[in-house]
């Protein structure tokens, strides 16, 4: 029997180093790659084509659903589980759309994961039940797809200028759109709205 072929990509290199071990004892998985950083698991699957790709949600580089949304399109073939310590649902959505076939906490034990790789190689889907509980428990996202947009935009620093110059709107429009922002999550300024939607899995 061939093999699952996994990548692993966690920026904690002793999380990672022990995911490794551990899958190496499992019959029928191999581990043929494992990287600190999202960007870095993109290139590492391209060359060494997974059949599995285990990502971290947080990384730095790319993070584990851009990664997922980046395979998906350059690489099909690999199925995508996503572990992550929070069920935020803005990432579950979002993973979800991208494809990913597992979505796993980070205190799943090592042989969970194992049959959870097994799964999604077969074709299954996997949602971790606590993780989709939060997710359906979580509250709403008030903001507008605009609003979402001038916020991510803001979410480095640029100024209202750039801002406007990136979604292609006047800067009246900009201020507006962050302004409604501001209020509807309740907090004092733009960087606290950014901060306030990330949190909450909207951004």
């Amino acid at each position: 029997m061939t093999a699952i072929r996994v990548l692993l990509a966690d920026d904690h290199h002793l999380v990672r180093e022990a995911l490794a071990l551990l899958l190496g004892t499992e019959d029928g998985i191999e581990v043929v790659a494992d990287v600190g950083r999202g960007d870095e698991a993109v290139d590492r699957a391209l060359a060494h084509r997974p059949d599995v790709a285990v990502l971290d949600i947080d990384m730095p580089g790319l993070d584990g659903l851009s990664a997922a949304e980046r395979l998906a399109a350059a690489l099909p073939s690999c199925r995508v589980v996503i572990v992550t310590g929070h069920g935020r649902p803005g990432n579950l959505r979002r993973a979800m759309a991208a494809g990913v076939r597992g979505f796993l906490g980070k205190d799943t034990p090592g042989s969970r994961l194992a049959e959870v790789i097994r799964q999604v190689h077969e074709g299954a889907r996997y949602i971790d039940p606590q993780l989709a509980a939060d997710a359906l428990a979580a509250e709403e996202c008030p903001l507008t797809p605009r609003e979402l947009d001038a916020l991510r935009a803001a979410s480095g620093g640029s100024p209202v200028s750039r801002i406007a110059r990136t979604l292609g709107l006047s800067e009246g429009t900009v201020r507006n759109y962050l302004s409604s922002a501001v209020t509807k999550l309740g907090v004092d300024n733009r960087h606290a709205a950014v901060q306030s939607a990330r949190d909450r899995g909207w951004l």
